[in-house]
């Protein structure tokens, strides 16, 4: 869709070239939904493509996955040997709504920003302890995990002016056992549930559920818990108001999938070697 109210586009090289945010300014990275509808509020663009970010950095800290690395980037990426979660990514970028061209051009930190229960590229970072780094307006750096950064159906903790520059995750979770879940309402549907279970060398369980709540659930076992502990877990941090409504599922579906799901993700982990 054509943007008839821009009236300007900069696009800065460095983040010393970064223009003043005023009223009217966006942020544009692979602008998917950004030209999917009217946007008569917007009058200049701010294009991210000049900053030439690399997509993806592999360390011994783990993983940084730049704001502006497009979906097909994250999934080409070559893990090495003992990243065993990293068949999440793959899993994570399948459960999109979106065609192979949407791949090509939507990025990971567009789908963070946009906060939207059913994001994927936010449950498999907020799954793996991923932290996102923010260039706040004014300057520095702030760094706030994945979990706590969506606060809500399309509400995060990002001020005007902020940029989300990377994501990063540390190798202990990369290394940690784990396991998928996904359900939609309908065959190719947005999520209404996905949850990604992992487990620690040590044997502590981390069960992360997303797409069924407005937010991201993290909840924490130093072991793997038993059916029941693990139902009353559930029921006690998620409130039920907290579950989404929407076409894609009602509420009272979604937490049923929730309990059912993670109680698949339970048993699949126990039983791994």
């Amino acid at each position: 869709m054509d943007l008839n109210t821009i009236t300007a586009v900069a696009r800065p090289r460095s983040r010393d070239q970064l223009p003043v945010w005023t009223a009217g300014d966006a942020w544009l990275a692979g602008g998917t939904w950004l030209f999917s509808e009217p946007q008569a509020h917007l009058r200049r663009l701010i294009d991210l493509a000049a900053l030439e970010w690399p997509a993806l950095t592999v360390n011994e800290a783990g993983l940084s996955i730049s704001a502006t690395c497009t979906v097909a980037q994250l999934d080409a990426l070559a893990c090495p040997t003992e990243w065993v979660a990293s068949p999440l990514i793959g899993q994570c970028c399948r459960a999109f709504l979106a065609s192979f061209k949407i791949w090509k051009t939507a990025t990971v930190g567009g789908n963070i920003c946009m906060s939207l229960p059913a994001g994927p590229m936010i449950s498999l970072t907020s799954a793996l302890d991923g932290i996102c780094a923010i260039w706040p307006a004014n300057g520095g750096e702030r760094r706030i995990a994945v979990a706590d950064f969506v606060t809500g159906d399309g509400r995060n903790l990002l001020e005007p002016g902020d940029l989300l520059r990377q994501i990063d995750i540390p190798l202990a979770a990369l290394k940690r056992r784990s396991a998928f879940r996904q359900i939609s309402l309908t065959p190719v549907g947005r999520s209404a549930a996905l949850l990604i279970g992992s487990v620690t060398n040590e044997g502590a369980l981390a069960l992360t559920v997303t797409a069924s709540t407005a937010r991201p659930v993290p909840l924490s076992f130093d072991r793997i818990p038993a059916a029941e502990e693990l139902r009353k877990a559930i029921l006690q941090r998620i409130p039920d108001d907290l579950y989404h409504a929407d076409v894609h599922g009602k509420p009272e579906w979604r937490k049923h999938m929730t309990l059912r799901l993670a109680e698949e993700i339970r048993r699949e982990l126990q039983t791994l070697p």
